[in-house]
Order: structure tokens, then C-alpha cells, then sequence
């Protein structure tokens, strides 16, 4: 089933107002007393609402598949939640919510008895509320559903707008405090109203980021002694590249000892570079830097059915993207829709062993041999590189899937990307892409 973005909107707007009033519910119980647990001042907690549309978007071939369909649910409110966890963090220093205290818990950010609770709501969900809510809506005239997610979308805009800023006044008060304590003041006489009430509901629904709990336990920053020490950003950039060139030189040898032949494996037009692999990499670190000293079946553990989830979720999005098929494993024993099979994702967890335990340390050492300014440099100039490339090979791409219809260029842009990447170029660079599906 392939939802409209109309249909995916208002799925958005309704799992979040569930999942709004579920976790009101539940704090009601623990409290004896209501909270408004939402980041916004309306009634949704956006989170639910993210998770419900990924499940639109990545698990409908599995809707028939019940355990896969359970495990991909599983799958993406893990990403979900622990993205979200840590972005709220790095804004706070501190958690928003913290399970480090329970048993099976991540990082502290989930506890694994809820991923269960996700995982059901994927089944039920995509096998029996979604075709509902999509009936619904079909008896709804189409002029008064545009107009409602006009105004929805607007309020949600909004309400957005406001709480972020809050969010980040919170920040800059706690940065700022041993300096501007009078102005401070002021501020709190004399400033906006509804940010303080925003500010004041967040921190009674979430007590972890109380401004004097943080100012309490917040250290002083050191300078870092080397460049991009730790798992930091330009870290992970270095990573990135090392880890798309690497996959990309890895899958060449591997196409060459088993297929007999020597083929491209790059993502993109300019270079050896695999994304998926550079992504990998880079997600991998992120997600178990701190776990990076667990024994090598835990590890292997984690990489696999991540690893296995992160490239079924890169073939759906490709495919959505620019509609080419890159890899395809039907032929595989072991396969689910030909997009990962049971021997890759086992390869994913060898990998994720030999990253973190063999290869991490040492091209993390190179990384912080640079020098702290060059570093940063040079880690720019590759962003923005690859970010062109990027944008260039999806248009090429684009033009490369659109040239079966239309093969007359209609404008002077995709004269040139028919002059400069023609079939037989985007063959080369792509020789296992299918062009539709």
C-alpha cells in the first residue's frame, strides 16, 4: 500500500494525539495528577506521530509478514527514540528522560520491554488501524480535508516555532547565567509570557531538565587536546568518508571474486564512495561508541540487526527517492522483498566487530592527528563536496529513470545531464541499478 502525503499527514497528527494522551494517562497514574508530557502546547507528542509515518513509508511490504513486520517496528522506534533522546541532550546536557536505572535499557533513553510495545503497535497499525483510518478518510470531500491540514498544519507550525524557541532561551539562560545575572532577571520580570509558560510546563513534565538541576551538575567544558577528540561531529564526518570509501573498495573485491568481473559499487558519480557503507559507519559509531568495550558477541549482536534494518530502510528510500533499484538479493536463500538477506546481515555484524574493535581505533587516530584548525578545514571542504556530489548524482539519477519516458531533454539542465551522463556512463557507475520497479 503506497500512502498519499495527505493520507500520511493526518496518520502523523493522529498517532501523535494518541500517543499525547497515552503518556498523559500514564504519568497520570504514576503522578496522580496531569502533565502535559507533550513537547508542544497542543494536545500531540510529535514522536509517535514520526514513528507512525516511518512505519508507512518502510513497513508496508512487510504488512503480511507478521515477525518482520513486529521487528521492523521494533527497529525504527529504536532510531526513533534514541535520535530524539540525543538531540534533546545535546541541547540540555542533561536527558530528558532517563531508564539508565532499569534492566535491558539503551543507553538510558529506552528500556527494551517498550520496543516490545512498539513492535505490536507496528502489526496492529499497519494491519488494522491504517486501512481503517484511509476508508475514513475517503468519505471526507477532498476540498475540506485540504483546508483542515491547512489549518492544522499551521497551528502545529506554530506551536513548533514557540516551543523550539523556548527550548533553545532554556539553553542560552543556562549557558549565560554566572554572567548575566541581572539581565536574567529582567528577563524573567519582564519577558515573554507564553515562553515562560512553555518553559515552566516543560520543566514540570520533564524534571531532568530543570535549570537549576543542570546549572547543579554542568562542568566547565575543557578545550579538547587533539582534533575531533572522542565520538564528537568531525569525528563522525571522518568517519563517514573513510567508511564510504572503504565499503566501496570492499564491495569492488567482493563483486570481483564472486561475480568474475570487476564493477562500480560507488553511490555517487564523483568518486569511491559507497553512502550506505559511509552512513553505516558513522550511525554504527554513534550508536555504540560508549559500548565499544562490550564482548564481540554483543557487538555482533547489534550490527547485525541493525545493520540489516539500515539497508532495508536505504533500498526503501532509494526507491522512493529516485526511483532505481540498487542492489537486489531475490536470488539470495534467506531474503525478505530482495532488499537485505540473512548472510549480509550477518556480514554487517563481523563488520560492526571489526569496526569498532580492529579499525575504529586506528583511523580514529588519524582523524585527531590533524591539526585543529586544518582539521576543521578540511572536514568542511569534504562536507561541501559531498553535498554537491550528492546533489548532482541524484539528478543524474533522475534524469538517468526519467530518460525511459522521455528521452527528449525538456530543458537546458537535463540537456546537460543527458550530454555528460548518458546511459552508457550511468551503466557503468550503476551497473546493478534497475530502473523501476
Amino acid at each position: 500500500m503506497v500512502y498519499t502525503w495527505s493520507e500520511l499527514f493526518w496518520i502523523f497528527y493522529i498517532y501523535s494525539f494518541i500517543g499525547w494522551c497515552a503518556g498523559v494517562i500514564a504519568n497520570a497514574l504514576r503522578r496522580r495528577r496531569f502533565v502535559n508530557t507533550g513537547f508542544l502546547n497542543i494536545p500531540l507528542c510529535p514522536i509517535y506521530g514520526i514513528m507512525g509515518v516511518a512505519y508507512c513509508i518502510f513497513l508496508p511490504e512487510l504488512t503480511n509478514k507478521i515477525f518482520f513486520l513486529f521487528l521492523g517496528g521494533c527497529v525504527i522506534a529504536f532510531i526513533v527514540i534514541v535520535v530524539t533522546g540525543a538531540v534533546l541532550e545535546k541541547a540540555f546536557n542533561r536527558k530528558w528522560w532517563d531508564y539508565s536505572k532499569r534492566r535491558f535499557q539503551f543507553q538510558g533513553y529506552l528500556n527494551f520491554i517498550h520496543l516490545i510495545f512498539f513492535g505490536v503497535s507496528a502489526v496492529i497499525c499497519m494491519r488494522f488501524i491504517n486501512p481503517l483510518l484511509v476508508k475514513l478518510m475517503s468519505f471526507i470531500p477532498g476540498q475540506i480535508l485540504l483546508i483542515l491540514e491547512i489549518v492544522f498544519g499551521v497551528i502545529l507550525l506554530v506551536d513548533t516555532v514557540c516551543c523550539v524557541t523556548t527550548v533553545l532561551q532554556i539553553k542560552h539562560t543556562i549557558k549565560t547565567h554566572k554572567f548575566v545575572d541581572y539581565v536574567q532577571g529582567v528577563t524573567e520580570n519582564f519577558g515573554n509570557v507564553l515562553t515562560k509558560k512553555v518553559q515552566h510546563r516543560m520543566e514540570k513534565a520533564y524534571p531532568n531538565i530543570e535549570k537549576e538541576r543542570i546549572i547543579e551538575t554542568e562542568e566547565p567544558k575543557k578545550e579538547p587536546k587533539v582534533f575531533a577528540e572522542g565520538c564528537c561531529f568531525y569525528k563522525i564526518v571522518g568517519l563517514f568518508f573513510i567508511g564510504a570509501f572503504l565499503g566501496d573498495i570492499t564491495e569492488t573485491i567482493f563483486c570481483r571474486i564472486t561475480a568474475g568481473r570487476w564493477m562500480s559499487r560507488s553511490s555517487v558519480v564523483y568518486g569511491p564512495f559507497s553512502i550506505v557503507w559511509g552512513l553505516g559507519c558513522a550511525c554504527l559509531t554513534a550508536f555504540l561508541y560508549k559500548y565499544k568495550d562490550k564482548s564481540d558477541r554483543y557487538i555482533f549482536l547489534y550490527g547485525t540487526v541493525l545493520g540489516g534494518a539500515y539497508e532495508y530502510i536505504c533500498s526503501v528510500f532509494t526507491e522512493l527517492v529516485f526511483g532505481t533499484v540498487f542492489w537486489d538479493y531475490s536470488k539470495i536463500p534467506f531474503n525478505l522483498g530482495g532488499r537485505i538477506n540473512l548472510l549480509f546481515c550477518f556480514f554487517w555484524g563481523i563488520a560492526a566487530v571489526v569496526w569498532l574493535k580492529i579499525l575504529y581505533p586506528v583511523f580514529s587516530g588519524w582523524i585527531e592527528k590533524l591539526p585543529k584548525k586544518g582539521g576543521k578545514i578540511i572536514m568542511w571542504a569534504a562536507i561541501v563536496f559531498m553535498v554537491i556530489n550528492m546533489l548532482i548524482s541524484a539528478l543524474a539519477l533522475y534524469r538517468y529513470n526519467d530518460r525511459i519516458e522521455n528521452p527528449v531533454p525538456k530543458n537546458s539542465l537535463e540537456k546537460i545531464l543527458d550530454e555528460r551522463f548518458d546511459d552508457e556512463r550511468m551503466d557503468r557507475i550503476y551497473p546493478n541499478a534497475k530502473r523501476g520497479r
